[in-house]
């Protein structure tokens, strides 16, 4: 398909889906009375009266496929969040042919294994025909075909990551075809895009050529002029995106809000700022630390028992950290060191082969069992099963004016592993990163997250090979 016939594609898309869909609920019942056996006993219902279903499935799914963006422009969208889209949409459809036929119209004789492998085999097929499809259309704009061309309109920082990611991404089939910009030369090139005159020339270029896209990409300092160009590119016709400069300071997906008509957008959504999900997510924490404390209880005694064996001093260490809202509070470890003072242990991290840490010590931070006291922080509220992981408040000082945006990690309670700890930044590693998974974690969480960091703490294991 060429680049202006979208609404063409869409409709044949709708088609396709729906034939696969009454194809799925054919080869469903076939393979269910066929295959696995030997025709339709005495009882069931004919092929008829599953196939009449399929007058009321097909709108229905298609309904669903478009509610859940299905037909959404697919160009820039990842396969995984496609393929979601699809499961989705069959997952609530079946939900509710079942409540439907089972519930309502109480019609019994429907066999259950055909409703199943309907589900399956829709959405295997309908998964399989769009990678397909998407890897034949990446494929065709590759080589120069199916392509949308886009003016910029201001060279800025968005600019210049607008143009990397065309160029990083040549299946999208996106083509800059140039720039416009009152402070850059004209004939100066950003990775082969040249800026081809003022932005006073908006309104002869756009008559004369036939462009798909205007990107309005002004640097801060020219937004005085958006107006203007927003009223020239609707009169046009064009479609016209805005990419802000100011993307460092919002998230890729801002929170947004609606005050009678006047759009608010929030530069940090933070999901834990909802007295629902608060609440949510205490009750997995207590019932969290309630288990973990009976399940690791022998573990614990007869780690109390070595310590005890092995040094003097006490089995608890305690050590002042930065939690929720900035607030400190004291995190317990097993003691891993020897016994030392107040102002020898804030002095620095521990580093390779420290002489403080005795040899039973090295083996608890190693598979982290000194971190099994911080479920009673758990239990008290200063931490959570999942989040950041607290810092001592002499480098949070000092971290919050080195790295950027460091400090948004104290806007949710600190955890006992997090997003960052299970993808390997743990111990020794760089703050950095830390801190943007931490903020992705931050900005992304769901319960159904939270479980998966779980899993994962467990499946990739308690091993830190950065701890010293």
């Amino acid at each position: 398909m060429i680049k202006d016939n979208q609404k063409v594609f869409n409709r044949l898309m709708v088609i396709a889906d729906a034939a696969i869909t009454a194809a799925s609920l054919m080869l469903a019942y076939f393979f269910k009375f066929y295959v696995l056996n030997d025709g339709p006993g005495i009882g069931v219902l004919p092929a008829g009266d599953y196939f009449m279903l399929l007058f009321f499935i097909v709108p229905a799914y298609m309904f669903l496929y478009y509610s859940c963006s299905v037909y959404a422009p697919k160009r820039t969208v990842r396969r995984r969040f496609e393929v979601f889209g699809i499961v989705k949409a069959n997952t609530i459809g079946i939900m509710a042919l079942i409540i439907v036929l089972y519930m309502i119209i109480r019609e019994f004789n429907f066999s259950r294994s055909v409703m199943a492998l309907f589900y399956f085999i829709n959405v295997f097929i309908t998964s399989c025909f769009r990678l397909t499809l998407r890897k034949g259309l990446r494929k065709i704009r590759s080589r120069g075909y199916n392509l949308k061309h886009i003016l910029l309109v201001g060279y800025s920082r968005a600019a210049e990551a607008y143009i990397d990611r065309l160029t990083d991404n040549p299946q999208w089939g996106y083509v800059a075809c140039g720039i416009l910009d009152d402070h850059i030369p004209a004939g100066t090139t950003y990775k082969g895009v040249k800026v081809l005159g003022r932005l006073g020339n908006l309104e002869v270029i756009l008559p004369e050529n036939s462009l798909d896209e205007i990107a309005i990409s002004l640097s801060l300092q020219d937004y005085d002029h958006l107006e203007d160009i927003v009223s020239i590119c609707e009169k046009s016709g064009v479609h016209t995106k805005f990419i802000p400069d100011y993307n460092s300071l919002i998230p890729s997906k801002p929170y947004t809000e609606d005050l009678m008509g006047l759009p608010v957008i929030n530069i940090r959504y933070v999901p834990l700022t909802n007295t629902g999900n608060i609440m949510l997510k205490r009750m997995m924490d207590i019932f969290g630390a309630l288990a973990g404390i009976a399940l690791t209880s022998p573990i614990m005694l007869l780690v109390i028992l070595l310590i005890k064996l092995t040094s003097p001093g006490p089995v608890i260490f305690r050590q002042e950290r930065v939690g929720l809202h900035n607030k400190s509070f004291y995190m317990y470890k097993f003691r891993s060191m020897e016994q030392q003072s107040p102002a020898e242990e804030k002095k620095a991290w521990t580093v390779r082969n420290d002489p403080r840490v005795t040899p039973l010590g090295r083996f608890l931070r190693r598979t982290s069992l000194d971190e099994l006291p911080q479920l009673f922080n758990i239990l008290k509220g200063d931490m959570s099963l999942v989040g950041p992981r607290p810092e001592r408040p002499l480098f949070v000082v000092k971290f919050k004016e080195e790295i950027p945006r460091y400090m948004i990690k104290h806007q949710v309670r600190p955890g006992l592993t997090g997003w960052a700890q299970v993808n390997g930044l743990r111990g020794n590693t760089s703050i950095r990163k830390r801190i943007e998974y931490d903020i992705y974690y931050i900005e992304n969480w769901t319960i159904w997250f939270d479980l998966k960091i779980i899993l994962m703490t467990f499946v990739t294991g308690f091993i830190n090979k950065n701890a010293y």
